[in-house]
């Protein structure tokens, strides 16, 4: 489930006219929900609807959930649990093999994609560096995919954004610190992959004492870190808002197409946006491919990874790259917690 137009749509008011889908008018009341409520209810619906399903989003102006589906009696079905339904072209299977052919003929560095429920396609976006051949090639298997695919041109450039500076420092280089967990007991943080590929002991000041040292990391493929801290240093399960005060971090939960989302990090500190996608696949070069990221119209900037993706008080995400900054936006992606989480078999606390 993914989009790359919710923040347009949200701001012009949202309308479902495309030329591959339509809408029928609802047989039972839609539900008003939060996008936590949203995001529940569309793995829910995904789950009983099967091949039916095609992809869903959060209407953030009505608060309702808008499911895609193939046919009317998976339509009745969203109705009847208080979603809106959508009948739309482009089946999410479709939509996924499309995906498919990307990876197998277009990996070229500088490039993402990911599933757009709001114009029933796979987006393409290439960034600044993706020009000559590369341009032609990926052009080429994009007009071969017909109407499950678009192609877009970002200003920017695709990048972790690690820096070489409430920051984590460490081997000459500065990343951000995520969110504090616990793991058997015992006091650990997270932050990217790319971060703890590259620095192995890390201070809270530049040239500081050590507060903590890599217990597990894993990128490219995914991009979350593990730190064990070796200090006293405090560690309260909150995010600095850079304005004197923090907020709470109860537990981690997972992003939907629409949600308002919020970042902090050392950098740019604190910035708000939208979930424009999820399970993004990003091509940050040298190899360097990362899966399954949420896309997101917050800004960040290099010193920024690491960070803090926050919706209330759930951690959503790490910040992992992106291109453009905080000047002239751009896109940024983030490492989804709850499989960072997993994958250490620790929690938030």
């Amino acid at each position: 489930m993914a989009g790359s137009a919710v923040v347009a749509l949200v701001a012009a008011g949202i309308t479902f006219q495309s030329a591959n889908a339509s809408d029928d008018v609802p047989q039972f009341t839609v539900r008003t929900l939060t996008a936590n409520a949203a995001g529940k209810l569309a793995t829910t619906l995904g789950q009983d609807l099967g091949g039916d399903a095609a992809g869903s989003y959060y209407d953030a102006a009505s608060k309702n959930l808008v499911v895609n589906v193939v046919d009317q009696a998976a339509a009745e079905q969203v109705r009847q649990a208080g979603g809106r339904a959508r009948v739309v072209t482009n089946s999410l299977a479709e939509l996924l093999s499309a995906r498919q052919t990307l990876t197998a003929k277009a990996t070229i560095p500088g490039t993402s994609w990911a599933v757009d429920p709001v114009s029933n396609k796979v987006v393409v976006t290439a960034d600044r560096t993706v020009d000559g051949a590369a341009w032609d090639r990926l052009g080429a298997v994009v007009d071969a995919l017909g109407g499950k695919a678009e192609l877009k041109k970002s200003a920017g450039e695709f990048k972790p954004f690690i820096a070489g500076g409430d920051a984590i420092w460490g081997n000459g280089g500065r990343c951000s610190l995520g969110f504090n967990v616990v793991k058997d007991g015992e006091p650990y943080f997270l932050t990217a992959g790319h971060c703890t590929e590259a620095i192995s002991s890390w201070s809270d000041a530049q040239g500081g004492a050590e507060i903590g040292t890599n217990a597990g990391s894993e990128f490219p493929g995914n991009d979350f870190g593990l730190v064990k801290y070796t200090s006293d240093t405090p560690h309260p399960s909150e995010v600095d808002l850079y304005n004197g005060s923090t907020q709470p971090i109860t537990g981690a939960a997972e992003a939907t197409v629409g949600m308002t989302v919020t970042r902090s990090g050392s950098t740019t500190q604190v910035h708000d946006g939208q979930v424009t996608a999820l399970d993004a696949t990003v091509n940050y070069g040298n190899g360097d491919i990362v899966e399954g990221l949420i896309q997101t119209t917050v800004c960040a900037e290099p010193g920024d990874s690491g960070g803090s993706l926050f919706a209330g008080d759930k951690a959503i995400g790490l910040t992992s790259g992106g291109s453009g900054d905080c000047t002239s936006g751009g896109e940024t992606f983030f490492q989804p917690v709850p499989e960072a989480l997993a994958a250490f078999e620790a929690e938030i606390g």
